[in-house]
């Protein structure tokens, strides 16, 4: 989620689409009622958010390609830009001649939401966004279009299933926090998590990480793959685990770590939806902490925080289990458990996306909200890439 405020101060909110592959390629942006004149001259008139979320695209749902006039389309590159209008436009005298423009100049284009009656679907609109938290179309009926077609606010992994026979390939929602959607994890699995995640809280020696390392094969061939990328670039193939702690340095390899337990499903297995969520919480409260003046030491902690927020979905415990087991600074048990205090009161935002009595009952103006989830959105982009 990301919220940027103007004058006046709508709120504009981003959410990840991933592919059937766990990864994702786009980020939708909702305009819902906002003034279309003045949010997409705010967002794209610079190039802050497609750098951001370079190399995703950018899908942007509008009411009506009316509202995009040859000003604010020279800030919507094609290339970048994937233009999703409410198929009710459609209703409308001009809108199928709009359309048609558009695809000529190149934009990839869909339509959300069911066709009014008597609308027939322009032939340059070869794909479809909608809707599925209630019901996912018949299976298959969506194979004769071209695609990719987006279904969105899916909650549960079951409707994705339904979504992805009726023959979406783009998804969105909160399915990556269904109950039971993380976990993968036997009580052997569990009780080694829970040991390392307490080395972890408490700058345990690099011996004991090695250690405990040795003993988790999933674990340890993420770590060696991840500190192979291209994202540490060195010269020689790290094969150890000293080697892997010696090139990330101490504070790196905590971090990763922390958010490395969700990438843990197999070495061959699908990405764990819930690794970039994980990393953006992470991202999003360690920068508002520096922001503030937070030292190094406190950053590390608000770090901490966004990236264990997901525990009890990965693990399928309840959160209080977990941190019996892990001994956390007060201030950040009370956050991961009752959302109490500024650290507290930001990962709630995080998780259910800010309004503005939030942003002020934390302490944040909109501006530095919109900056801080440019940066964690960069960040956990990456951070699926190279996981």
């Amino acid at each position: 989620m990301a919220l940027l405020e103007l004058n006046p101060t709508p709120m504009v909110r981003l959410h990840p689409v991933a592919n059937g592959r766990n990864e994702w390629v786009a980020l939708g942006l909702d305009l819902g009622a906002g003034s279309v004149a003045e949010l997409v001259p705010a967002l794209f008139g610079t190039p802050d958010l497609l750098a951001a979320i370079a190399p995703l695209d950018c899908v942007l749902l509008l009411a009506d390609p009316a509202a995009l006039t040859p000003n604010l389309l020279t800030l919507l590159p094609p290339n970048r830009v994937v233009l999703a209008f409410a198929a009710a436009a459609l209703a409308q005298e001009g809108t199928a001649q709009r359309l048609s423009n558009l695809h000529a100049s190149g934009y990839r284009l869909m339509l959300d939401g069911p066709l009014p009656a008597g609308a027939a679907r322009p032939p340059e609109v070869r794909a479809v966004s909608l809707d599925c938290r209630a019901a996912a179309p018949p299976a298959g009926s969506l194979l004769a279009l071209f695609g990719p077609h987006l279904a969105h606010h899916i909650d549960t992994p079951a409707r994705l299933e339904d979504c992805a026979r009726a023959g979406f390939s783009w998804f969105s929602g909160a399915y990556p926090l269904a109950p039971g959607s993380g976990e993968g994890h036997d009580s052997t699995s569990r009780r080694r998590i829970l040991a390392l995640l307490a080395l972890l809280a408490t700058d345990a020696d690099s011996r004991e990480l090695e250690l405990l390392l040795k003993q988790d094969p999933t674990l340890s061939y993420h770590l060696l793959k991840l500190v192979n990328s291209a994202a540490f670039a060195v010269n020689t193939t790290i094969t150890g685990y000293a080697q892997a702690i010696a090139v990330l340095g101490r504070r790196q390899l905590q971090r990763w770590l922390q958010l490395l337990l969700y990438a843990r499903t197999s070495a061959d297995g699908l990405p764990n939806l819930l690794l970039p969520l994980a990393a953006l919480r992470a991202a999003q409260l360690e920068v508002l902490c520096k922001r503030e003046g937070g030292d190094r030491d406190a950053q590390d902690l608000a770090f901490m925080t966004g990236a264990f927020s997901l525990l009890d979905r990965l693990l399928g415990m309840p959160m209080a289990e977990i941190l019996a087991e892990i001994r956390l600074p007060e201030h950040v048990s009370a956050a991961l458990l009752a959302r109490d205090g500024i650290l507290g009161q930001r990962l709630l935002l995080a998780e259910r996306g800010p309004d503005h009595a939030g942003l002020a009952h934390a302490g944040i103006d909109a501006g530095a909200w919109w900056d801080s989830q440019l940066h964690a959105h960069h960040w956990a982009i990456q951070v699926g890439r190279n996981v």
